[in-house]
């Protein structure tokens, strides 16, 4: 998993990409329910290698989570072919996830 630090980054390993789908993770270090995204992320990225998983923290990256209008943590979005294919708010399954981007 990548951990992005600013916009010419996301543009780079986000709104670039057109060969898989990219989930982006906007969370923070104090968040609860984001420390419980950690997991489910961890396993997504390894067991499947068509997806791209980044985590963008909005402490650090306020731009950005303005940008992508994020009011709550974790917040997920689906990005395919450089758009946004789904937007998710809270604590998301695996099952989920994998159906956010199918």
């Amino acid at each position: 998993m990548l951990y992005l630090k600013d916009k010419a980054e996301f543009q780079k390993e986000v709104l670039e990409v057109k060969d898989k789908p990219v989930i982006v993770d906007f969370f923070s270090e104090w968040c609860g329910p984001c420390k419980m995204m950690e997991p489910v992320l961890e396993k997504l990225s390894t067991e499947h290698k068509e997806l791209k998983i980044v985590k963008v923290n909005v402490d650090e990256a306020q731009d950005l989570a303005s940008e992508y209008n994020v009011m709550s943590i974790p917040t997920l979005y689906v990005f395919k072919d450089g758009a946004v294919a789904k937007q998710m708010v809270g604590f998301q399954s695996e099952a989920s996830l994998l159906a956010a981007v199918a």
